[in-house]
């Protein structure tokens, strides 16, 4: 095995690939990355077997082979090496020498033949989608995954197809995000995609109108995004019937301006640090919101203009929930459906019907 290749083209490959490669795993084979060097071009793989990320560039190979050498310090020597043409060849004792101008590594590698092969899927079924639209969908929904492991299906992302729509959902049982999207499919499809895999997609994805082509079997997805292919195990079970916790009713309605709200919520939110609520309390009554927030360290009060619909209420809520919404939000006005200080509060973009916020109050203890 022998290539010559381009500083910052391989120091790209080894970044993509690094994605999947958690330092987890027990075995270690899956801490390195598969150098996999063809007469064409040269594919780099990394996995921890839920996850799978393969590239592959093109450089001037003077002899085929493969490999398998540790991610970090394959990775760290490569970002370090200066901006050039790097030399990668094969030698003997299971090591691989790296030239680049004044500097030389001899770098253990071990067995490609020990690398587990990745699953194999048949790219017939596809559903095509602008990386754009899929980066935005994803950073849409991603922060309300469940971070603990006690229902794992939580800490998915319901990947739902129908009616030519794309829905994504994601909930951890305090709050909802759903994002949907008109798409040119006939397809149904339902699976649950582990959310870590769609963090490293998001990564991967670039802000352009350039097509990921996705495939489904029944226990994986593939997404292929220009010349990287991501497979990635699909969580078992049933995802909660999200649209039963959406109420469709109730009684009171606020316009607001969406930045006015989110800097009053993060300014109260900085007297709400006492404890692990960071509870702020919202008094809506005519065309004022005031949130207020008390600790053992002061206490804030703000006030900003709103548009009411319906009666006064008074509610209290997690204001890291409020904030995470609010800052991922894109609209100038937002609106807010509610109907008690005890029931879910619905945020919804004023203008587009795209996305749907469910976020529960905390109970006071006047209530």
């Amino acid at each position: 095995m022998k290539f010559i290749c381009d500083k910052n083209i391989l120091n790209e490959a080894i970044s993509i690939s690094q994605k999947a490669v958690t330092g987890k795993s027990t075995m270690q084979i899956l801490q390195g990355i598969l150098i996999n060097v063809e007469k064409d071009n040269i594919k780099f793989t990394g996995s921890d077997i839920d996850l799978s990320i393969e590239t592959n560039i093109n450089a001037d190979i003077l002899e085929e082979g493969s490999i398998v050498v540790d991610s970090k310090l394959f990775g760290e020597i490569i970002r370090k090496l200066p901006n050039d043409k790097i030399e990668i060849s094969l030698k003997e004792n299971n090591t691989i020498d790296i030239i680049c101008q004044k500097s030389k590594f001899n770098l253990i590698h071990m067995n490609a033949s020990d690398f587990p092969e990745l699953p194999k899927i048949n790219e017939n079924i596809i559903f095509s989608i602008s990386q754009k639209k899929l980066k935005s969908m994803i950073r849409a929904v991603i922060f309300a995954i469940a971070q603990e492991e006690t229902r794992p299906i939580l800490t998915g992302v319901l990947f739902e197809i129908k009616n030519k729509k794309l829905n994504l959902v994601a909930l951890d049982g305090y709050r909802l995000a759903l994002k949907t999207e008109n798409i040119d499919n006939e397809n149904d499809i339902n699976a649950v995609i582990p959310g870590k895999t769609l963090n490293e997609v998001s990564k991967i994805l670039e802000d352009t109108e350039d097509l990921v082509n996705i495939t489904f079997t029944p226990n994986h997805i593939l997404f292929s995004i220009g010349e990287t292919k991501i497979i990635s195990r699909l969580l078992e079970g049933e995802f909660i019937k999200y649209n039963s916790i959406i109420p469709e009713d109730y009684n009171l309605k606020v316009i607001a301006k969406r930045m006015d709200l989110l800097n009053c919520i993060e300014r109260a939110s900085l007297m709400a640090k006492d404890g692990n609520t960071s509870l702020i309390k919202l008094t809506i009554d005519g065309d004022n919101m005031v949130i207020t927030s008390n600790s053992q360290l002061g206490m804030v009060r703000e006030e900003f203009n709103i548009i009411l619909q319906g009666q006064s209420l008074q509610i209290a809520f997690n204001s890291k929930y409020l904030i995470d919404v609010l800052k991922i939000m894109e609209e100038d006005e937002i609106i807010m459906e509610l109907s008690s200080s005890v029931t879910p509060c619905i945020i919804k973009n004023k203008e587009m019907d795209n996305c749907t916020y469910l976020i529960l109050p905390v109970r006071l203890l006047n209530n």
